[in-house]
């Protein structure tokens, strides 16, 4: 009977170890997100950030599409706010040559919104790889308005997850 419990302990932990490990990896959500939206094209970090970087001579516009909740919390600078779940895409001024990024906490939600911009005929649109979770667990920039802050909302307690603990909000 001790052998059984043992047994069961080690996979249990093993099992969670290993979730543990995919749920910090940006990269095992990129895959899982691309097999449910295989038409997506990516934007990593550092890519976006050089894009942030040289926005006065192009445009960018930056669409975060989390709850309001969330967005009260913290977001990219500059970000207009479009609800996933009933998006208005009429009402975005998107200049013909801009680059959109679209992004939410880990890209799933936001990957839905980048299908259907493409479907609206949006040419340079992507996804930002990791979502905001990655993004300020990498450090880079976050505001409240025009206010640089260093927390996020988590979304929940196992999403949150995905959050260096020190960047984690209490969630409302």
């Amino acid at each position: 009977m001790k052998a059984r419990f043992a047994w069961f302990i080690a996979i249990v932990l093993g099992l969670t170890m290993s979730f543990a490990l995919v749920m910090r990896n940006a990269g095992a959500w990129k895959a899982l997100i691309s097999a449910r939206f295989p038409g997506i094209e990516w934007v990593d970090s550092e890519t976006l950030s050089q894009w942030i970087d040289n926005s006065p001579n192009e445009e960018l516009v930056l669409l975060d599409v989390r709850s309001p909740e969330e967005q009260k919390v913290s977001q990219l600078r500059g970000a207009q706010r479009l609800d996933a779940r009933q998006p208005d895409l009429d009402s975005l001024a998107i200049p013909e040559d801009a680059k959109v990024v679209v992004y939410c906490s880990i890209g799933y939600r936001s990957a839905a919104l980048v299908e259907d911009l493409k479907r609206a005929g949006v040419e340079h649109v992507y996804n930002l790889e990791g979502g905001l979770f990655d993004w300020a667990n990498q450090g880079r920039p976050i505001y409240r308005g025009e206010e640089r802050v260093e927390e996020v909302h988590p979304f929940n307690h196992i999403w949150g997850l995905l959050l260096s603990p020190d960047l984690r909000a209490e969630p409302d």
